[in-house]
């Protein structure tokens, strides 16, 4: 497991809570990361940031924007995003649960482990854990991470939990 929890919190079932942290459960080394060289100079090749008919521009001059047609858009400042940003309740709270087979496996994106903080937390852990394995079912809840709200399940998985965010309906493909 990595060494930093990715998210640390409360796994809430009705009125038990209890401190959980969440490690990502895959890595990514499929490929390696390539950068481009100037082949005389042995210098690596920078992005400069620049607009046509205009140049190069300054740092401070860079705005967010979300494009509404093409070339043209609407101009967002820092305080309108932080006024949107979703913030993390800390709380990922178990709101239903269902048979395993009624997900689609289409639906499953990236696994997390769940693992209980401390001691303390173990033993409402490995009952939440045990009632899920007994019952067949997954359960199903919300989680804001890094400014992103998530459909995830969580399972029983051996001796912990694993938890898988979802994609949403309108994220699936329909099959031709």
């Amino acid at each position: 497991m990595p060494a930093r929890a990715y998210w640390t919190g409360q796994l809430r079932l009705a009125l038990v809570s209890i401190p959980v942290e969440i490690y990502s459960a895959t890595r990514n080394t499929a490929g390696i990361a390539l950068n481009q060289i100037h082949k005389p100079s042995g210098k690596r090749i920078k992005l400069e940031k620049t607009v046509p008919g205009i140049g190069e521009v300054d740092a401070a001059d860079i705005v967010k924007g979300y494009e509404v047609e093409k070339d043209e858009y609407v101009l967002l400042s820092d305080a309108e995003l932080d006024e949107v940003k979703l913030e993390s309740r800390q709380t990922f709270e178990l709101v239903q649960f269902v048979d395993a087979s009624e997900i689609d496996a289409i639906y499953f994106e990236k696994p997390y482990y769940v693992v209980p903080k401390d001691a303390l937390a173990e033993e409402a852990f490995g009952v939440i854990r045990d009632a899920l394995r007994a019952a067949k079912k997954v359960g199903l809840g919300q989680l804001a991470m890094r400014g992103h709200e998530y459909l995830c399940s969580l399972k029983p998985c051996g001796r912990g939990m694993v938890m898988e965010t979802l994609r949403y309906a309108d994220e699936v493909n329909k099959a031709q």
